[in-house]
């Protein structure tokens, strides 16, 4: 069995608090930070489709970035650092999304091979919760893995 571990990272108190965590508690020879993102071409069409209006694709320039690839790989590089601050020695790994965010970190730890997964999560309830499917449930029951979800601080 492999003893990597994969750690979704989203630059959000909950993902920290997860990264935090997983060095206090977990031990492991190889450690992700995964960090998933999805071109703004495809935010801004989701947006404009939620409002019904029309948007055009941004298409970058050959030596342009994506500013969302960018800022994910910003969010990825804090998420190591975080885990270095707690004994974690990680490898950044980032993955553009083409669907749901809990399936690009299902994909990405099999493609990995990771033993165990770790995530936070906003720890949502009432109608929000019936709203919105939480990433972290949808982890646990589609990845197949033992999976480590952190909750929010209680304040």
């Amino acid at each position: 069995m492999s003893e990597s571990v994969l750690i979704a990272y989203d630059g959000s108190p909950e993902a920290r608090r997860a990264v935090e965590h997983a060095g206090r508690f977990l031990g492991c020879t190889t450690s992700y930070i995964l960090t998933v993102w999805e071109p703004i071409h495809r935010q801004a069409a989701r947006a404009a489709g939620a409002a019904g209006m029309p948007q055009a694709d941004w298409i970058p320039d050959e030596d342009e970035t994506d500013p969302a690839y960018a800022d994910a790989a910003q969010i990825c590089r804090e998420g190591v650092e975080v885990a270095a601050g707690v004994g974690i020695t990680a490898q950044p790994y980032l993955v553009e999304s083409e669907t749901a965010v809990w399936s690009a970190i299902v994909d990405a730890a099999e493609e990995l091979g990771a033993g165990m997964l770790v995530t936070g999560t906003r720890g949502s309830s009432g109608l929000r919760s019936l709203l919105s499917a939480s990433t972290a449930e949808a982890v646990l029951r589609n990845s197949g893995l033992p999976v480590f979800i952190v909750p929010p601080a209680r304040h």
